[in-house]
């Protein structure tokens, strides 16, 4: 196993691991910035008031984007298993 090839398994590893959560932190960071925005202009400070909106929306992304995420994992997991004789010699 060279040194270049541990380089790229961890690389597309990243990538993917990127690739995965990117949808979800997205979806946390618009909810956050406006009920954010919510609270400045109501000038209501609770502090829990954004867990729950950021809860439903990023499990709603998260049903909607299963899919997409497990078929993004099989495929790395398929060319991961597919390249390993390679690996080995």
């Amino acid at each position: 196993m060279t040194y270049a090839l541990v380089t790229d398994l961890a690389r597309d590893a990243i990538f993917i691991t990127a690739l995965l959560a990117a949808p979800l932190l997205l979806v946390a960071l618009t909810i956050g910035l406006l009920v954010s925005i919510f609270q400045t202009v109501t000038q209501i400070q609770e502090q829990t008031l954004s867990f729950v909106p950021k809860l439903i929306g990023v499990g709603a992304t998260f049903l909607v984007a299963l899919p997409w995420m497990l078929q993004l994992l099989v495929e790395y997991t398929a060319r991961l298993f597919r390249a390993m004789p390679g690996m080995v010699g």
